[in-house]
């Protein structure tokens, strides 16, 4: 059942636990490191970067579950959609969620959708036999 849980719910729940103050008081803009680069710039992780790329990652694992077929995949495309619906719903009625953060996390939710529905069907596409 853990399988069927779509994993872009981790940084939903991360952001919200960063927004209602769950996480402290350290702000989505708080520097975790920072790297003296050749050019002599200065490279900046913050907690927004980092539940960025945790996402990024997540969508990763998530394309790559898409690519297997079956009634299983389904339930998988249905609970990504509601976790898409719940970004857009808290991205549109909650004041906390109006960031550039929240929406580029929406979005790769939405990625996921799409490229999930995308893929099954390809795959599928494959699995039929013409006589």
């Amino acid at each position: 059942m853990i399988a069927r849980i779509p994993l872009l719910v981790i940084p939903l729940i991360l952001f919200n636990l960063g927004v209602f103050g769950l996480l402290g008081d350290t702000g989505f803009g708080r520097s975790l490191f920072t790297l003296d680069m050749m050019s002599g710039g200065i490279w900046t992780m913050t907690v927004g970067d980092l539940i960025v790329l945790v996402a990024l990652l997540i969508l990763f694992v998530e394309i790559m579950k898409s690519t297997v077929t079956g009634t299983a995949s389904i339930v998988d495309h249905l609970l990504s959609t509601v976790v898409f619906v719940a970004y857009l719903v808290e991205f549109l009625l909650v004041a906390g969620a109006a960031t550039s953060l929240f929406f580029t996390l929406m979005v790769i939710a939405l990625i996921d959708v799409l490229a999930g529905f995308s893929v099954s069907i390809r795959a599928a596409g494959r699995d039929i036999t013409m006589h």
